[in-house]
């Protein structure tokens, strides 16, 4: 889950390669909405073994109301920093 800022704009979307994707969101090639509202700051993940349940849990958490997506980063990341430094 990227964020624009604490308690800004939410993106959430799915990839096999979370820091191919970063860089891409990050030099303007990832998707419109990122690039329009500055989403880059990467507050929250989750990782899966298998495609179809990074999406059934992509799906899930497009349908959550916005509160409920704040509480799911903030007990693992009160401070929204970003955790983009943490991938290796």
């Amino acid at each position: 889950m990227l964020a624009s800022r604490r308690h800004g704009t939410l993106y959430i979307g799915i990839t096999n390669s979370l820091q191919k994707r970063l860089e891409e969101h990050r030099n303007g090639k990832g998707s419109k909405f990122v690039k329009r509202y500055g989403v880059h700051r990467l507050v929250y993940t989750e990782t899966y073994e298998r495609a179809d349940e990074a999406i059934a849990r992509e799906k899930q958490l497009k349908r959550w109301k916005r509160d409920w997506k704040i509480e799911l980063i903030e007990r693992d990341n009160p401070e929204w920093r970003d955790l983009s430094d943490l991938l290796v």
